[in-house]
């Protein structure tokens, strides 16, 4: 029973974090496809370009708010008096708390990239990997969040600034002496982050990642272009 209940957090988690907050608002305001606009991402920073400024503010507040409710949401198990007498006496709850709340983190940063909702097709998890973040520990979050800040402040880049702070995060988990388990989850949400953001490397290598105002090719306007160039 223990083990299903536990089972089942990590699938709301993961459903948390697949609610399609930046597809909605395309529809919603413009009636478009957001996938199918810009960098084909549902996320904040496509979402701001493609709608504006407020539903891009909006649709970040929302997506982060995804990876608070579904850490909080294990806080919230260990803190019902029934759960508690589920849990099996040779269960360390200290242990295993954190390694339930890694899992249901990591399960919303694949939701959130991977919706259901969506055909398995989402954002690139930024906003929801930093209300992780903040759930887990505020100081860490705004630290990750200050970096982020720095770096987008002298490139003006979105994407480059992503990677950083996915590339800090476990560094600071270290810092602020997370237990092993947080420190695996900053590991591996930072890598699937970073993966996520493979074509955005590609072009910052090539040198023609956008900056902050700057639109982004649709992968059939990159490829008509390609093909103009040929």
């Amino acid at each position: 029973m223990w083990l299903t209940l536990c089972g089942v957090i990590v699938l709301l988690a993961y459903i948390f974090g697949s609610f399609p907050t930046g597809y909605i608002a395309g529809k919603l305001l413009k009636g478009i496809d957001i996938r199918e606009v810009g960098s084909g991402s549902t996320g904040a920073t496509n979402v701001l370009r493609t709608l504006g400024k407020v539903p891009g503010a909006f649709v970040l507040l929302i997506d982060a708010l995804k990876g608070v409710l579904a850490i909080n949401l294990v806080y919230a198990l260990f803190n019902i008096p029934y759960v508690q007498n589920l849990i099996p006496t040779t269960v360390n709850i200290q242990t295993w708390q954190p390694y339930l709340v890694t899992l249901a983190g990591l399960a919303a940063l694949l939701g959130h990239s991977k919706s259901i909702f969506l055909g398995f097709t989402g954002g690139k998890s930024v906003a929801t990997g930093v209300g992780i973040l903040l759930a887990i520990n505020w100081q860490m979050g705004l630290s990750t969040l200050g970096v982020f800040a720095v770096v987008i402040a002298i490139s003006r880049i979105v994407s480059l600034s992503s990677i950083a702070g996915a590339v800090a995060v476990p560094i600071f988990m270290v810092i602020f002496h997370q237990p092993l388990a947080y420190i695996i989850l900053g590991i591996a949400g930072g890598l699937y982050v970073i993966i996520r953001h493979s074509s955005n490397i590609k072009r910052l290598i090539a040198g023609t990642e956008p900056k902050i105002g700057q639109k982004v090719e649709t992968q059939t306007e990159e490829n008509n272009r390609i093909r103009v160039d040929c």
